[in-house]
């Protein structure tokens, strides 16, 4: 079974304070989850159009793994705690070649 990453890219940030309450709460919630954070922060370099937007990259078993996180009651608590409008961001869930 091919492993699955979750890429979160954030294009604004309008409630810092939301954000933090997510984080703290999504984190764990994707760990619980089986996730594997490798990477997330301000992206060193920036290529082709690229943005230097907040980024994160979760790895997971599988795509089901990462989906099940998703629509996890944990993770739907930090999901609450983000709100709405306190972020514009991408997430994107794909699997490994």
């Amino acid at each position: 079974m091919a492993k699955a990453y979750w890429i979160s890219t954030y294009k604004s940030i309008s409630n810092p304070d939301a954000l933090a309450a997510y984080g703290a709460l999504a984190g764990p919630a994707l760990l619980a989850a089986g996730g594997k954070f490798l990477a997330r922060g301000i992206p060193a370099v920036a290529k082709e159009g690229g943005l230097l937007q907040r980024t994160v990259l979760v790895e997971f078993e599988s795509v089901a793994q990462a989906e099940a996180a998703y629509s996890s009651p944990a993770y739907k608590e930090a999901l609450q705690a983000l709100g709405t409008g306190s972020v514009e961001r991408d997430i994107r869930i794909i699997e490994s070649v």
